[in-house]
Parts: C-alpha cells; sequence; structure tokens
C-alpha cells in the first residue's frame, strides 16, 4: 500500500484517528483508499481533506465526466499511480471516450469531439503549466460554466494535485493494483 509509512491498524488506532477513519467510510466513498492511509496518520489533516475532497468529488457542479476528466489530467501531470489507477474506471464509466483517457495518460493532445470536455481539459493543462490561465480561457469556462462552478474547478485541480503529491511523496498504491500506468 505505502511504502514509506507503517500500515495504519485500527487497534493502535487513537481516539482521533477512529473519528476519522468513521467519517471517511461512512461518507460517499465509503472506504480508506488512496491518500487516506497516509493521511490518517495526521488526522486532523485527514478530516479536512476528506470533507474538502467529498465536496471536490461530488458537489463542484459539474458533470461527473467532467469531474473525472480534470483528475484524469492531474493523475496525469503528476504520473500520479493510485489516482489513476481509482479514477480512470469512474471516468470511463461516466462516458469519457477511453481514447481520450488514454492520450491524456501518453501526454498526448486528444482528439475531443464534446466542446465541454475539450474546455475542461484546455482550463486543467492551462492551469498546470503555466500557473495561471488566460483571459481567454476563463472567460470561455465563465460563459460557459458560471463563476460558481470555475471556482470548483480550481479547488478540484488544487484538491486532487495534493492527493496527487501524498500519493507520490509516500509511495502510496490503490488497494488491488497490480499494474502501474506510468513509467517509473
Amino acid at each position: 500500500m505505502a511504502k514509506r509509512l507503517p500500515d495504519f491498524r485500527i487497534e493502535l488506532a487513537t481516539d482521533e484517528q477512529k473519528s476519522v477513519l468513521e467519517s471517511i467510510v461512512s461518507g460517499p466513498r465509503g472506504n480508506l483508499n488512496g491518500p487516506f492511509h497516509g493521511w490518517i496518520h495526521s488526522p486532523r489533516l485527514a478530516d479536512h481533506a476528506q470533507r474538502l475532497g467529498a465536496f471536490c468529488r461530488y458537489e463542484t457542479g459539474l458533470p461527473l465526466r467532467l469531474s473525472e476528466l480534470a483528475i484524469l489530467v492531474t493523475a496525469a501531470r503528476w504520473r500520479a499511480q493510485a489516482e489513476w489507477h481509482i479514477h480512470y474506471p469512474i471516468a470511463i464509466e461516466a462516458g469519457l471516450p477511453a481514447i481520450i483517457a488514454e492520450a491524456i495518460r501518453k501526454d498526448e493532445p486528444p482528439a475531443f469531439d464534446d466542446p465541454d470536455d475539450a474546455l475542461v481539459y484546455a482550463f486543467s493543462t492551462e492551469l498546470y503549466e503555466n500557473s495561471r490561465i488566460s483571459d481567454k480561457t476563463y472567460d470561455t469556462a465563465l460563459a460557459r460554466f458560471g463563476r460558481v462552478v470555475v471556482v470548483n474547478l480550481v479547488g478540484l485541480l488544487g484538491y486532487y494535485a495534493l492527493v496527487a503529491m501524498t500519493l507520490n511523496v509516500f509511495d502510496m498504491r490503490a488497494e488491488g493494483q497490480t499494474s502501474l500506468p506510468f513509467a517509473e
């Protein structure tokens, strides 16, 4: 699971860790997979992160396909093995074409048929590559999605970058992950 952190064992958990664990597993995720294996070692961080993550994953106002597209762009940008492994099937099930996901994984320009997919991809990659968004990209996103959703998209990208950093620093893999989408 994580080569740099000890396995989390419930019988050794503090009361604070147990409380956060209950919040995580009783929520929409239902498990401690992904970065939570790392964050549980800092229960206050885990608590804040799981609440932000639940919002970013389920309440941004973006359709699931677009949220998962942004997450895959983030996973590919950071070469986050577990993040890709967890979110790739969700993205495909949400309607993202596999050929688009594969192009993102290979760092090749995808050929989009859907203008919303193209916009979220452009917004995400521009932010990661330039550390900002051009007026043109911002204005296009604002006109299409509205201010609140654009703010939420930035939050989603920031949150999943935090997820990717956590997974990479602690060399974490997803439960059951046997293959790596990115060369190491």
